[in-house]
């Protein structure tokens, strides 16, 4: 292919680079585009698969025809047959009209699957007899309508891969990769980094009307040797982070500011908000919470020593501490109160020396909590299910056993009050 013709597909959409692996793929798009074989772009995400896809469309014989692009994988999969298909009033639960698929309004067009590996195996099986004899059936009819679309498909995972992991039908797999095109990821583009850097600093500064960024010598080595996990989207989001937040436009860019961008971390001596889980000498949540019941425990005591010393010193309180000694008796046997773990404002954020508080001095205070807790919790939920019981026999009675009616008095199902009855072996 003449340089020149590849030169102006580049111009005519925003195509920048001219690294050899780029300018094979495109140099393919444009002879594969004469024809209406079907073409599958692979590459990693952000690598620009869907500028081909345009490509392929804008100069093949149906450029004046419907081009609609589609992410498989942003469609729910309960859906995207209805989408690509279409559907039939009453197909489904909301199917209130028919509707056209996307096959069938790009009718003499292009259709451009992206992510087409996150297609579900149903729907694989339709989009291969739309390839075999271009056929399809709206979900819910029994019709056999016609399209004549031609089909690009893109896919940033391997689906030879995907085929022995059985995710993926070989049979549509060789189907779509009649003509494959592989976009090279930014890192193997060589020098295309740097003009791409540039192209997106002089639009971002043009737009935010900012002097143009500068890198020097090393800085710009260091953009070329990184790998852009995130290909060309990354670098744009980076170019437009240091138009903005550099301001020192007079100077260029050196080595060390540019790989805050390439490399961002935590900066240094900021304070976490929420602490970090440290290991077993720090307080965890159950700690606290021994804490707070420790105080409840000692606050109680305090009271029940005040109300004592109240009634010594009343006409009569001598009677009333007899009849409810019961209720004083832990005074006696341990008059001081209840000593508990403190915790320090500061130490809810840093890490607890080793040793510092011996919970096991509250062994025993802290497995009677627990047994109370445990009762209480056991109490309540027999509490509230003879509540429920009794609510249950209550409207069994008053709609004269009629489960139905004594239902919808609950405000439950019919079948959830019949479990209920076996529950509670309730007898009508």
């Amino acid at each position: 292919m003449n340089p020149t013709e590849i030169q102006a597909i580049k111009n005519r959409f925003g195509i920048i680079g001219t690294s050899p692996v780029l300018n094979h793929a495109i140099n393919v798009a444009i002879q594969v585009a004469a024809t209406d074989l079907t073409v599958l772009i692979t590459g990693e995400s952000g690598s620009g698969k869907e500028s081909f896809s345009k490509i392929i469309h804008s100069i093949s014989a149906r450029k004046h025809g419907p081009f609609i692009a589609i992410n498989c994988g942003a469609i729910p999969e309960g859906t995207i047959d209805s989408e690509l298909f279409g559907h039939e009033k009453g197909a489904f639960t909301g199917a209130l009209d028919s509707r056209k698929g996307y096959f069938e309004t790009t009718n003499g067009g292009t259709i451009f699957l992206d992510e087409v590996g996150e297609m579900p195996m149903s729907t694989q099986s339709r989009l291969l007899r739309v390839l075999e004899n271009g056929e399809y059936i709206r979900v819910g009819s029994s019709k056999v309508l016609k399209t004549n679309v031609r089909i690009v498909a893109a896919t940033n995972v391997n689906l030879l891969e995907a085929v022995n992991n059985g995710k993926f039908r070989e049979d549509l797999y060789y189907r779509l990769n009649t003509v494959p095109i592989y976009v090279p990821p930014l890192r193997d583009r060589g020098e295309d980094v740097l003009l791409l850097f540039r192209k997106f600093t002089n639009d971002f500064s043009e737009r935010y009307r900012t002097k143009p960024v500068r890198l020097d010598a090393d800085a710009r080595g260091l953009l070329m040797q990184y790998d852009f996990p995130g290909n060309i989207r990354q670098l744009k989001n980076i170019a437009e982070q240091i138009t903005i937040l550099e301001t020192e436009k007079d100077l260029p860019i050196v080595a060390q500011t540019l790989n805050n961008y390439l490399n961002p971390v935590q900066p240094a001596g900021r304070k976490a908000l929420v602490p970090i889980r440290q290991a077993e000498d720090s307080f965890s949540e159950r700690e606290l919470l021994y804490k707070v019941l420790f105080d409840m425990r000692r606050d109680m005591t305090e009271l029940k020593k005040l109300v004592r010393n109240v009634l010594e010193n009343e006409k009569y309180g001598g009677d009333i501490l007899k009849d409810h000694q019961e209720l004083f008796s832990s005074l006696n046997n341990n008059e001081a109160s209840i000593v508990t773990p403190t915790l320090e404002p500061s130490r809810l954020l840093t890490p607890v020396p080793p040793r510092t508080v011996d919970l096991d001095r509250y062994s025993d205070e802290r497995s009677e909590i627990e047994d109370v807790i445990h009762t209480a919790a056991e109490e309540e939920s027999l509490s509230l299910e003879d509540k429920e019981k009794e609510m249950i026999i209550k409207a069994l009675r008053k709609n004269n056993n009629k489960r139905k009616y004594a239902a919808s008095a609950l405000g439950i199902s019919e079948r959830t009050l019949y479990r209920k009855i076996k529950q509670y072996d309730i007898e009508e």
